[in-house]
């Protein structure tokens, strides 16, 4: 009975990773299609519609989208619906916990060296985390309560969504060369995930 358990959660270990991933994408794509088929419809009619049309429109929507944001005049304009939700009282925590997180898994905004192990002042605990916050950042409200000295530094949890922001000293971090997707990565999976190195070329 013990070794068909094992086998059992061996099995699971194998195939949900691909069923979740796989419902995410059917997810996404179904997604797409129920929202932009209608428009390409009326335009093209049934008969010219095939599918998967829906989803290269989305793909080229983003590429332009992407490249108009070159421009300072047209960016405002795309941000404007994102600064008029983050008014909005019931929107503004989700919104900006939503964009938080693109941010953080895509590495937008963090400074070079940004990954560091933290050895908590007084203990021989060692910590990963990436720095988020520095002091002197003009107009941010938490790198205007950062000391010189201190820096803030988000250390994610594992298999959780979630974390902790701590103010440290510079002095108990020690910079790690590994990006801050890489320490996502590693820290939500436990070290337990295919965390390869990288090897110099």
């Amino acid at each position: 009975m013990k070794r068909i358990i094992q086998y059992l959660l061996k099995g699971l270990t194998i195939l949900l990773p691909i069923v979740v991933t796989i419902a995410l994408v059917h997810w996404f794509l179904v997604t797409i299609e129920t929202w932009l088929r209608p428009i390409w419809e009326s335009i093209l009619g049934d008969k010219y519609y095939f599918p998967g049309l829906a989803f290269l429109s989305f793909i080229v929507i983003a590429m332009v989208v992407g490249f108009s944001a070159r421009w300072r005049f047209i960016n405002k304009l795309w941000q404007l619906p994102g600064n008029i939700m983050e008014k909005m009282p019931l929107l503004r925590s989700l919104y900006g916990t939503i964009t938080d997180v693109f941010d953080l898994m895509s590495g937008k905004s963090f400074s070079d060296e940004s990954v560091v192990r933290v050895t908590l002042p007084g203990a021989d605990v060692k910590l990963i985390g990436i720095v988020t916050k520095k002091p002197g950042q003009k107009d941010d409200r938490l790198s205007a309560l950062l000391d010189d000295d201190h820096i803030a530094v988000f250390l994610p949890m594992s298999y959780n969504v979630g974390g902790y922001m701590i103010i440290v000293p510079r002095s108990s971090v020690e910079t790690l060369d590994m990006s801050p997707a890489d320490a996502m990565q590693m820290t939500i999976s436990g070290g337990l995930g295919k965390n390869r190195a990288h090897q110099d070329d």
